[in-house]
């Protein structure tokens, strides 16, 4: 029986980022499958940005599942009426050295000589008050997309939160006497 590893023992960042996919034989690729969903040519009133509160790494299942949250709740508005788009990319290598936990194991694996590990997927670094994932809504909306990035919060393994951005400045004409 292979014992797996779990996505929280990446979330720490440690040690040079091994991102040179030129040199990594059997490097994965991203699941991400697209990074901007909506419409982007639309006239937007806000723009909403979930947002890291702290430094850690995302893998990239994790941001998959954030896009796919955000954007299965944003459908409720319709297709046109928001642009949602992944600010991050997950371009670091993530390795494990799998290690066999049965009976007369020990005659099979090598344990700590030649640990490097093989590649098992991809990450994000992100550091303080890295944007995430990018909301542009309607005023009327903006419930909905408040509710959408609150869901893909909860897919991440970080505390994150929601800041809000007016793309559109009110004129308040004032009355000359």
């Amino acid at each position: 029986m292979m014992m797996k590893m779990k996505g929280r023992n990446y979330k720490e960042i440690k040690g040079m980022p091994y991102v040179r996919r030129e040199f990594i034989p059997g490097a994965p690729r991203t699941k991400i499958a697209k990074f901007s969903v909506g419409n982007p040519s639309q006239d937007y009133d806000l723009k909403l940005e979930l947002r890291a509160k702290e430094r850690a790494q995302i893998r990239h299942n994790a941001l998959e599942a954030a896009r796919v949250a955000t954007n299965k709740k944003l459908s409720e508005i319709g297709e046109g009426n928001y642009y949602l788009f992944v600010k991050i990319y997950p371009h670091i290598v993530l390795r494990e050295n799998k290690m066999i936990a049965t009976a007369g194991a020990d005659r099979l694996q090598e344990g700590m000589r030649r640990a490097f590990g093989k590649p098992i997927g991809l990450a994000a670094r992100v550091e303080m008050n890295t944007i995430i994932l990018e909301v542009s809504v309607k005023k009327e909306n903006l419930g909905e997309a408040k509710d959408a990035l609150k869901m893909a919060a909860s897919k991440l393994p970080i505390p994150t939160y929601v800041k809000e951005i007016p793309l559109k400045q009110t004129i308040i004409e004032v009355k000359e006497k």
